[in-house]
């Protein structure tokens, strides 16, 4: 395994894991900042009121991203498991 290949399998390993993680923490955050400016605009100062929208919002994203992530952890981990062979050398 020379330098260059460990290099390229981290990089691609957190692109990967980045884009798995941005469809949720990307809706998660547009709902937070949805619900802070209701609660800033109407003054209702809830705990709860913050958690169940985003857990709901959240759950809907993994729901709805689910093919495109797995799709996408297939084809990382099929890209591994079939070039092992090149990377022992």
């Amino acid at each position: 395994m020379s330098q260059d290949f460990l290099i390229g399998f981290w990089r691609e390993a957190f692109e990967v894991a980045l884009m798995l993680s941005l469809p949720m923490l990307g809706v998660g955050l547009l709902v937070g900042v949805l619900v802070s400016i209701f609660q800033a605009v109407t003054s209702i100062q809830e705990m709860t009121l913050t958690f169940i929208p985003k857990i709901v919002a959240v759950g809907v994203a993994i729901v709805a991203f689910f093919p495109w992530m797995m799709q996408l952890m297939v084809d990382f981990t099929t890209n591994l498991l079939t070039n092992i062979p090149t990377y022992i050398q």
